[in-house]
């Protein structure tokens, strides 16, 4: 039986699963709508084993859930609310490239 985890344990899951650009990929791309394995591969330019072995990890991390579709198997969001996330994120860190807050950056070579 799924238990809830604590906020310091979702934090730290979000952020392995974040660590990796392919996983980053993976996740952005079930953002925009579910997609079976085969079909992820292609369109990131992966191993299908290679992306088997991320797709693991997120399902580790909680993050995707498999939606079995027939003979195939389907991969998901686990929650609709991560999609936000990952876009709030992916703004966010945007906003603070793009606005450099620190004094010494040119000096120090800091907050680019």
């Amino acid at each position: 039986m799924p238990t809830v985890a604590s906020d310091i344990e979702v934090l730290a899951r979000f952020g392995r699963a974040l660590a990796d650009p392919i996983r980053c990929r993976i996740l952005l791309a079930l953002s925009e709508a579910p997609a079976y394995p085969a079909d992820l591969a292609d369109a990131l330019g992966v191993s299908r084993t290679r992306l088997s072995n991320h797709l693991a990890c997120l399902r580790d991390c909680g993050l995707v859930v498999t939606v079995p579709d027939g003979r195939r198997t389907r991969y998901e969001l686990a929650d609709e609310r991560l999609g936000h996330a990952l876009d709030d994120l992916r703004t966010a860190v945007v906003a603070v490239e793009t606005d450099r807050t620190c004094p010494d950056a040119d000096e120090k070579g800091c907050c680019r």
